[in-house]
């Protein structure tokens, strides 16, 4: 295993939480330090595990926010079927901030999608409703004041290839529809996400981060910092449009044994965080 490797892994568990130091001491001392984005995790990445594996990997790791995805929560759960996830989650310090990612192809889809999240208790959506349906989703929107994010999938999606294809979609409607840009997908279909980020600021309401190993349809999925994505650039742009959502690693390379390389993944990102915050 390469030093970098090493170094990142114990970042990202903590062992050098404080791997910037003295540099950021020194801006710190310049100037006032702006509050670092948070980092969560969107629970496709642990769709081989079960909740308390899901639980115990995100503590190695240090994340306290999750976007909910049916793996941990099916959408048809009892209610004494939420409590108890919510619970677990919350006596392990996590935030259930979101649920997601849900696939709306019908109206009671969309139903069920909304019913579901409020009876989760959060305030947002990350789903994917047919075009045709976005009138009846800005309704629900404004009937439950629960915000929705719709995510890209990149060129494989005949709906929302990249952010562009779902911005123009939902630009003019209620201000409560906004987007979860997946960066990776956004790469591969074309939009640099730093320019994106910039050009959808209003409307970017979470984030799925991940790196990829080429800007093409077929890049693939890679730890953090060893694709083609600039991060330094992203957190810029999240940082000059005041950015006020979670920034959630979604890891895909290797689904069967993960950890490895989420950690290496929140270890490079947290390190970029660190310096463009400062």
């Amino acid at each position: 295993m390469s030093s970098r490797r090493n170094f990142l892994l114990q970042t990202a568990l903590g062992v050098a939480t404080t791997a910037i130091g003295p540099l950021a001491a020194t801006a710190a001392s310049a100037k006032k330090v702006k509050a670092l984005l948070p980092v969560g995790m969107a629970g496709y990445t642990f769709a081989k595990f079960d909740l308390d594996q899901t639980i115990t990997m995100m503590n190695r790791v240090n994340i306290k926010n999750i976007s909910v995805k049916d793996i941990q929560l099916p959408l048809n759960s009892t209610p004494e079927k939420i409590q108890t996830v919510l619970d677990k989650f919350s006596a392990a310090g996590i935030k259930v901030y979101a649920v997601g990612v849900i696939y709306m192809k019908t109206k009671q889809a969309v139903d069920e999608a909304f019913e579901y999240a409020r009876r989760v208790g959060v305030p947002m959506i990350v789903g994917v409703p047919n075009p045709d349906l976005l009138d009846y989703t800005e309704e629900k929107v404004k009937a439950y004041n629960i915000r929705l994010a719709v995510h890209n999938h990149g060129p494989e999606d005949k709906l929302y290839p990249g952010p562009k294809n779902a911005y123009d979609l939902i630009k003019n409607r209620d201000e409560r529809i906004g987007l979860c840009m997946d960066i990776g997908h956004a790469m591969r279909a074309g939009e640099e996400p730093s320019k994106a980020i910039l050009a959808y600021k209003n409307r970017i309401f979470d984030l799925h981060i991940k790196d990829v190993s080429a800007a093409v349809k077929d890049g693939k999925a890679i730890e953090i910092g060893r694709g083609v994505i600039d991060f330094k650039k992203l957190v810029a742009a999240l940082d000059k449009i005041n950015y006020q959502g979670v920034c959630s690693i979604e890891y895909e390379k290797d689904m069967s044994d993960p950890l490895p390389g989420i950690a290496e993944s929140t270890g490079y990102f947290r390190g970029v965080i660190s310096a463009v915050s400062y």
